[in-house]
């Protein structure tokens, strides 16, 4: 599946060391003004991280400039499918060569060759998080047209625990048993790379409280954000928003690759240590917060388009 949502659908294109990655926006609505000074920031949070904590972050430097192929007439959206591509231009292709025929621990290389028979091994591929920058573009093209309807993400992160709220979303969104909003956000969080875990509530933990305390007792009078005295069931209840702020938790864990080798299996079978040589996140937090943010404005957006 390389096609996100069903009514305000993402389909992503690229491999991180091929021309370009992209995208085609499906599904959103005519007449809207974009702002490519937003999507501008937006994608300079997924490169560059909330904290600037360059240390930690690839030495990769993409200028991740959009091309507007199709559907915008005078900054204005058309209704019909938005294409748009970042080229890759900061690509060192030689430095992935002694991993033509090895898989790295920890990595999809080998889940990707034992798949398809045939794999891109130059900086993960297909695989890589360099897909996350199409996303993130359809994620602000999302955002803007939420953001009409007083909706907004925010999200933080806590040591690779990434906390995201939604504020503005009114009760009645998601639908029950199988198609619950809880489920829809789980589903988009746990498609980033590097995704592990996925809680709902104001705390990661909020599913340990004995049932006295996890129900949220009501506010006499109260309404919207104001409905319950607690949120420890996340602004969802059956399957559906109740109002209150959508508060969920993602968990990622950390980059695999060791910067001071590692030891690969090698196609024939053997293992064999393998000094990286390309560049890579020794910690990439500061770049997860705008991703989750991304993945939740595109599954409400197919909700409520």
């Amino acid at each position: 599946m390389n096609t996100f949502g069903n009514t305000f659908r993402l389909t992503t294109f690229g491999e991180s060391h091929g021309p370009a990655v992209g995208g085609i926006i499906d599904g959103c609505p005519a007449g809207w003004v974009l702002d490519e000074a937003f999507i501008t920031e937006e994608l300079r949070r997924r490169r560059e991280g909330d904290t600037n904590d360059v240390q930690h972050i690839t030495s990769r430097q993409e200028a991740d400039e959009v091309e507007w192929l199709s559907g915008l007439y005078e900054g204005k959206t058309l209704g019909t499918p938005i294409a748009f591509l970042i080229r890759n231009k900061d690509c060192h292709s030689e430095d992935y060569e002694a991993l033509k025929d090895c898989f790295r621990p920890g990595h999809a290389d080998y889940t990707y060759q034992a798949k398809y028979g045939f794999r891109d091994p130059r900086g993960g591929g297909r695989a890589s998080g360099r897909e996350t920058a199409a996303r993130v573009v359809a994620g602000a093209v999302a955002k803007q047209i939420l953001r009409q309807q007083g909706i907004t993400f925010s999200a933080i992160n806590e040591n690779r625990h990434i906390t995201c709220t939604i504020h503005g979303l009114p009760a009645g969104v998601g639908g029950p048993i199988f198609d619950r909003l809880n489920a829809r956000l789980a589903y988009a969080m746990l498609s980033i790379p590097s995704a592990m875990a996925f809680a709902m509530g104001e705390s990661p933990d909020d599913w340990r409280l004995p049932r006295e305390q996890f129900a949220d007792a009501w506010v006499e009078n109260g309404e919207g954000e104001n409905l319950t005295q607690t949120n420890h069931c996340g602004g969802i209840q059956g399957g559906i928003s109740n109002g209150m702020p959508i508060v969920f938790h993602v968990g990622f864990h950390a980059p695999a690759t060791n910067p001071e080798g590692m030891l690969c299996r090698h196609e024939d079978g053997t293992l064999q240590h393998v000094a990286p040589h390309g560049r890579h996140d020794s910690d990439h937090g500061s770049r997860l917060p705008v991703i989750v943010e991304t993945m939740a404005a595109l599954t409400l957006a197919d909700l409520i388009f």
